[in-house]
């Protein structure tokens, strides 16, 4: 379903709207090697393999795999544009998104427009429910739109009781999503990892702790697990270890990733293959069902962004 996409053309634009290309990208990577006096054949450093999406594998994402957070999208993602812009994620490839809300419409009316397209929303992203009522709406809605993956996208508090409280009630969700047939899961994001709730503990380890692998799974986002890094004093290369620790070492299940990149002077999100994240070396470490392409703050626009980002990982070896 590309239909003369230029995922290549996309990836140029977003790199020079930074003022990089990758011939500088390149150039650059070379330059420091030799400062290092290492030979061209073993330097092949982690930005070097994002900025071209080629890893030194043999294994690429396949193209049913890969998913788009519509969350990046949501500037466009209203009225007439909602269905303009699914029109042109199926244009680009996408066979899958993930949902963040319904965009002023049914459920009944997003699944047509889906249908139509030959997209399927297996996953989305819901908060914890107020209420038994409002727990089964969202049951329902999600079997409407067939949903697989219900994923709670955010929580936050500097009180233990907080998260302890949390994690019971997304295993009472998760054990009756299971019962529904659907899959239940965590977003994390980076203050999970630092933030001390007493004693050095942190969410991560509340969370690690109380939630049953049983019924709750892990949407892991890439780039605040390395953030969390970050944030924790490691370098850039030491970030991505922890990361790939922390898929790793959690005792639930990690069946999605959040693919989104990092740029490594700012740390602002920037679109996929243009920061520093090696995500060949991660995917190498752990393969997932969910590849969710995402960035909070598209480089150019949200269509180019949507576009860098299928084309990056239709290309990615690892």
């Amino acid at each position: 379903m590309c239909f003369g996409f230029d995922g290549d053309g996309a990836l140029q634009r977003s790199l020079e709207a930074r003022g990089l290309s990758r011939r500088s990208l390149l150039r650059g990577a070379a330059a420091g090697a030799a400062a290092l006096g290492v030979s061209g054949a073993l330097a092949a450093p982690a930005q070097a393999a994002a900025s071209s999406g080629r890893g030194h594998g043999g294994r690429r994402v396949p193209a049913d795999k890969i998913s788009i957070q519509l969350y990046t999208l949501r500037s466009v993602m209203t009225g007439a544009g909602v269905d303009a812009t699914l029109t042109k994620l199926a244009q680009i490839g996408y066979d899958r998104v993930e949902l963040a809300g319904l965009y002023g419409r049914t459920a009944e009316d997003i699944r047509g427009v889906l249908d139509g397209l030959g997209i399927r929303s297996n996953s989305s992203h819901d908060g914890l429910s107020s209420s038994f009522a409002a727990l089964e709406t969202k049951f329902d809605n999600s079997e409407t739109l067939g949903v697989r993956y219900l994923n709670v996208p955010y929580l936050a508090s500097s009180s233990l009781s907080d998260w302890q409280a949390w994690a019971d009630q997304m295993n009472n969700e998760a054990a009756a999503a299971k019962r529904r047939g659907f899959r239940y899961g965590y977003h994390n994001h980076a203050h999970e990892f630092t933030t001390d709730l007493g004693g050095g503990v942190t969410p991560w380890d509340v969370f690690m702790r109380e939630l049953d692998p049983a019924y709750v799974h892990l949407e892991v986002d890439l780039y605040w697990a390395v953030t969390g890094g970050v944030n924790l004093g490691m370098s850039s290369d030491e970030a991505i270890d922890f990361a790939i620790d922390v898929v790793d070492r959690a005792p639930l299940e990690v069946r999605q990733y959040h693919v989104k990149d990092r740029n490594e002077a700012t740390g602002d999100h920037v679109d996929l293959g243009t920061g520093f994240i090696d995500f060949s070396k991660i995917f190498r470490a752990h393969q997932v069902e969910d590849y969710i392409v995402e960035n909070d703050t598209p480089d150019v626009t949200p269509i180019q962004t949507a576009e860098v980002g299928y084309s990056y990982l239709r290309r990615l070896r690892f």
